[in-house]
């Protein structure tokens, strides 16, 4: 079983310092520390196991150092940056491990790229020698990318002539999206195997800076101090210790203190069950701090993320996931209004952004997702984001009896506050971005709506009364059951970004498309494939249709 927790005490191949107001990260790969075994991470190469490390190393530098306000990323090996992901790891690995290995790949250096926007949080590559592959790709989430200028290392993204595969991890996207490389270089570059050294590298805008070796710590130094410059970090004060998640696991399912995974195999379904607020809750960001990961929006966060990992990696064939809340409507909305009121300060700002990234983690996942709205449920503000990122909703319909039945409601925070990876609202994109319905809803911020309500205002999908609800939603799960898994997620996929194109869609659809696609061809995986006659001496036999 694959889990994602871990410490800086127990990483072999981080190793994170601080300095001021500058954090550095220090790839140094154990060759013999894979995740799994049957393969050497030879040349600081890297497999989830190090993702893992540098994921978690992130967070905590974004919750526990307030002071930080730049980060450097750079090797502890001579001559060498990274050479990115391993190539006998990827040759042995299943297509799913290569598939979800590339996804929480691309989400971990999106989430470079989502704190430099949202929290302030600046990055630095700082390339010391020959940086290939995966490791470019790393270099590209990054805000500044430097190397050293020493007449050997060289900038490459050898993944089509040696592999037969992509740069997967946005590597094509990024070079053309965001460094504006020109389409003519940029396929010079990424069908030379060999590389571009530091000159070239720096005129074709695939790095920023570049210096002989003598100088090059200097210009880490001053473009660290840069770059610090424009953030609006604290760069002082106390941080919040992300103590380890208490997660039980048993054959039920995973067990937090506010979510709850309920596991079905036979039905290949698994219900997802979040907890509100419950109790009094910290009134400002001074009891926030001191409330630490007990916090419920910080708390609630970190279980969901790790139990949306769990799920994916650990159990391939639960297709279908049935979100589901309990609490009070009204604890939710409060929540919210605090976080509004403080979200200028740096420990809200941080707990938004991880919500924000777990939530867009159900966007991306090839699961289908149910929202069930019953009695009990408080699908609100933030928890109301879990019934937008379904596919369909079904919202209990008691509105002719005494007892009312359940109610949701929206806060500010259904607006813009968490954005999928296109950029949109989940409330947007849900109205194809037509504005009138969305203005209308602004009206009801705060309103408690029924089912009628929520149905006639498009919020849910189907409001079923309790004679036929069972039923109901048994015939949505056993016609989901019944359907091809893969044309369920290309078409899910496709439904759930209308609207505008981003950076980040581009990576997660028509790049990862494309890397999904050719990781079961026989040119890349086939045994005469070039993935797996790699360093063997052995020449890829190629298929030359082109279909």
């Amino acid at each position: 079983m694959i889990t994602f927790d871990t410490h800086p005490e127990r990483y072999n191949h981080w190793k994170l310092s601080f300095a001021g107001d500058t954090a550095t990260l220090l790839l140094d790969i154990q060759e013999d520390k894979g995740i799994v075994p049957g393969y050497k991470l030879k040349l600081n190469s890297y497999d989830l196991g190090v993702d893992i490390e540098l994921y978690d190393a992130l967070n905590r530098i974004r919750f526990e150092h307030p002071e930080v306000k730049v980060v450097v990323v750079t090797s502890g090996k001579s001559r060498m940056f990274c050479s990115g992901a391993n190539i006998y790891m990827l040759g042995q690995s299943s297509h799913a491990w290569k598939v979800n290995f590339c996804k929480f790949t691309n989400e971990t250096r999106n989430g470079l790229e989502d704190s430099s926007q949202y929290s302030g949080l600046k990055f630095i590559a700082a390339l010391n020698g020959t940086t290939a592959g995966g490791g470019y790709e790393v270099a590209l989430a990054c805000d500044e990318i430097l190397m050293v200028d020493d007449r050997s290392s060289a900038v490459s993204l050898p993944e089509v002539p040696l592999l037969g595969v992509l740069p997967g991890t946005g590597g094509l996207t990024r070079l053309v999206d965001k460094r504006h490389v020109r389409r003519d270089l940029a396929d010079v570059f990424c069908t030379t195997a060999e590389g571009v050294r530091a000159e070239r590298a720096k005129e074709w805008k695939l790095v920023d800076h570049i210096a002989k070796p003598q100088a090059f710590a200097e210009l880490v130094k001053n473009r660290a101090a840069a770059l610090a410059a424009l953030s609006d970090r604290p760069g002082h004060g106390q941080g919040v210790a992300l103590t380890p998640i208490e997660r039980k696991t048993d054959d039920a399912g995973y067990h937090y203190s506010l979510v709850d995974v309920k596991l079905d195999p036979a039905a290949r379904k698994a219900e997802i069950t979040v907890k509100g607020p419950h109790g009094a809750q910290p009134a400002n960001p001074d009891e926030m701090l001191k409330a630490g990961t007990a916090w419920w929006p910080l708390c609630v966060a970190r279980e969901l993320d790790d139990a949306i990992l769990m799920l994916r990696h650990n159990h391939l064939d639960i297709g279908l996931w049935m979100m589901r809340t309990q609490g009070d409507v009204e604890a939710v909305l409060a929540v919210d209004a605090q976080l509004a009121k403080f979200r200028g300060h740096w420990l809200v700002r941080e707990t938004i952004g991880l919500l924000r990234r777990t939530l867009a983690r159900l966007d991306v996942s090839s699961r289908s997702i149910l929202a069930i709205i019953e009695q009990g449920s408080c699908f609100a503000g933030t928890l109301f984001e879990l019934a937008l990122a379904a596919d369909r909703s079904f919202m209990l319909d008691l509105t002719d009896h005494e007892t009312g039945g359940p109610q949701v409601a929206l806060s500010e925070f259904n607006f813009g506050s968490y954005p999928m990876v296109s950029g949109s609202a989940r409330l947007a994109a849900r109205f194809c971005e037509e504005e009138k319905p969305v203005a209308t809803l602004k009206l009801r911020i705060g309103e408690k709506l029924n089912a009628t309500l929520a149905r006639e205002l498009g919020l849910v999908t189907f409001t079923p009364d309790d004679l036929d609800w069972e039923d109901e939603i048994r015939l949505a799960l056993e016609e989901r059951a019944s359907l091809s898994p893969d044309a369920l997620t290309a078409m899910e996929a496709s439904l759930r970004f209308s609207g505008r194109e981003s950076m980040a869609t581009r990576i997660f659809g028509r790049l990862s498309a494309w890397q999904n696609w050719v990781f079961t061809r026989p040119n890349a995986v086939g045994e005469h494939g070039a993935l797996k006659v790699y360093g063997s001496g052995a020449k890829a036999k190629f298929n030359w249709e082109r279909v």
